[in-house]
């Protein structure tokens, strides 16, 4: 197959895979920097007249003072080269094909060109360049440069900050120490420069070479003595203008792949919000039917199921994942007996009688509950609310285990990572975890406080840290998986959790008095555990859903490398 119906094969196949459009845009360099991108012409000046050329042009720069005298180039060997190259083509190095034109201290008024100043995605300098009197001059503003100057910034190259400079500039540029400046000799493309640089030959290359952890960079040395295929000057300017072609068409594949899966989560999160403010019956079924005649095409990416997963818990504390049963017993019986078996328990000296709750006003009710649910505060469910332990941990394996707010992962306990606490602290046995107990992070950054998860493991044998705050239920009148499921929705989240943090500077913070006067939608208790297992049942369609499209991504990729291997 021709090379040219091969990269239409690419196209198409790379709409599809998810890294697709880069992969391509790699192999479109990788052709062009090994000649088979565009065909010889045997009538052209071969690269070894252009050296010729770039010799005299480079003694008439050093007669005229414009550039200093270089060092002789150790000599290519062999094992150095990475591949082949037509005949008409040269190995050289990259000094050998650009100077620089050297350095000085700003003495007056100049255009000063940092890192910063790079849009590195068009290879341009963009407008943020700085104009700068002398006295204002950084000490790395030193490089000199011109119109026609390729540079490339040799600190964290990896961000390939690369650019040519396409314009005149009213006052003097001047580039800072940490770019690279290439000038071409007359006989080279300034284009075809840049985008060998952008290579996967030379950024391997430079891989290779860099040095440095917080910082890698390549020096000047190395980089200059990384070697540069050299076409015949004609055959670079169709190398660029065929490069510059195929690169506009891999703009538009992303274009239309960006504006593809933008749609899907326009509509998809449309069709969510209509399911979850429909009025009646009718309405809900008319969403969930678009939904449904839909489903391939709107899950066939990530970012939706995820969406749906947060849907789903939605309707659940809504009321409206599974029908409502007349004859359960309703939540208001519930309330009644939770506190019977409060009074009972106090009466007893089991616990302390607490503090009356403040009650549930009109204007704090976030939505309305079907008949035979209850609002209610989280501390009218709950046996007790306490922090966990404040003690110091160690890593001896040998003791008690401590979760933590790592362990708290898309709303379930993950067993890793556990610090250790000795058993004979005074905290102990108070705050040893019981199975259904369910944890809050009541501090950290923004978007991690209020994970919330229930432990599942044997009573007695673990506890849980100060920043983590234990909920333990009325597990006769209330299901914890239900309040768990309740805790990890969006309404509580949104309307119960981020009022309090929104405002808050610095480490966000939400104490164990405000979660106990959050509002939980209570069901009858039979309708909780209905709940519960419709929404385990979905979240498994949802993790099937991600299953599936992992297979569908690794089955694109696996076809991208096979109809790119043939290259």
């Amino acid at each position: 197959m021709e090379i040219l119906e091969l990269l239409d094969k690419y196209f198409d196949t790379a709409f599809a895979a998810p890294d697709g459009v880069k992969r391509l845009r790699e192999l479109i360099l990788s052709l062009a920097m090994r000649g088979k991108l565009v065909p010889q012409d045997g009538r052209e000046q071969p690269a070894r007249e252009l050296l010729k050329e770039i010799e005299a042009e480079k003694e008439r720069l050093v007669k005229e003072g414009k550039i200093k005298k270089s060092k002789p180039l150790p000599e290519i060997k062999p094992d150095e080269i990475p591949y082949e190259i037509p005949e008409s083509w040269e190995w050289v190095r990259i000094r050998s094909i650009c100077h620089d034109w050297g350095q000085k201290k700003p003495d007056k008024r100049f255009t000063y060109i940092d890192v910063g100043s790079i849009d590195n995605k068009n290879g341009v300098i963009s407008d943020s360049v700085q104009l700068l009197e002398s006295k204002e001059a950084p000490s790395r503003a030193r490089k000199i440069v011109n119109r026609e100057t390729v540079i490339y910034s040799t600190v964290r190259p990896y961000l390939l900050n690369i650019a040519v400079i396409e314009k005149e500039y009213d006052y003097e540029p001047i580039a800072s120490t940490a770019f690279a400046i290439l000038h071409p000799y007359t006989v080279i493309n300034t284009r075809f420069i840049y985008h060998y640089l952008k290579s996967p030959t030379f950024i391997e290359y430079v891989e290779d070479q860099m040095k440095g952890v917080a910082y890698p960079a390549i020096n000047d040395g190395n980089f200059f003595q990384g070697l540069f295929p050299l076409p015949p000057l004609p055959e670079q300017r169709r190398i660029v203008e065929k490069i510059d072609r195929l690169m506009s068409r891999c703009d538009e594949l992303e274009r239309l792949r960006d504006k593809r899966n933008q749609k899907r989560l326009i509509v998809h999160a449309a069709a969510c919000d209509r399911l979850l403010n429909a009025k009646d019956d009718q309405g809900f079924r008319k969403a969930w039917d678009f939904i449904r005649h839909n489903f391939s095409d709107l899950y066939s990416v990530k970012e939706n199921v995820s969406e749906l997963r947060k849907a789903i818990l939605q309707l659940a504390v809504m009321g409206k994942l599974v029908p409502q049963n007349p004859d359960d017993p309703p939540a208001s019986e519930l309330l009644k007996e939770i506190e019977e078996e409060k009074e009972r328990l106090v009466k007893e000296g089991k616990i302390k009688k607490s503090k009356k709750l403040p009650e549930i006003t009109p204007d704090e009710i976030p939505y309305d509950l079907p008949e035979g649910w209850e609002w209610s505060r989280l501390k009218s469910l709950s046996l007790l609310i306490e922090y966990g332990t404040s003690k110091k941990t160690g890593t001896d394996s040998s003791k008690i285990p401590v979760y933590r707010m790592g362990n708290i992962f898309n709303g379930r306990l993950i067993d890793v990572n556990f610090k250790h606490i000795d058993e004979n602290i005074d905290d102990l046995p108070r705050l040893y975890l019981q199975r259904n107990d369910i944890l809050f992070n009541r501090t950290n950054s923004y978007d991690l406080v209020g994970k919330t998860a229930i432990y599942q493991g044997k009573d007695n044998i673990s506890t849980f840290a100060s920043y983590l705050i234990r909920v333990k239920l009325y597990e006769k009148y209330i299901f914890p998986f239900y309040i768990n499921m309740a805790m990890n929705s969006p309404y509580f989240r949104k309307t119960q959790i981020e009022p309090e943090i929104i405002q808050q500077c610095g480490q966000a913070n939400f104490n164990g008095t405000k979660l106990s006067e959050t509002l939980i939608p209570l069901p009858p208790l039979p309708e909780q555990h209905r709940i519960v297992a419709k929404v385990d049942k979905l979240m498994t369609l949802c993790d099937q859903l991600e299953q599936q499209i992992d297979r569908a991504t690794d089955k694109q990729t696996t076809l991208l490398n096979a109809v790119m291997s043939r290259e």
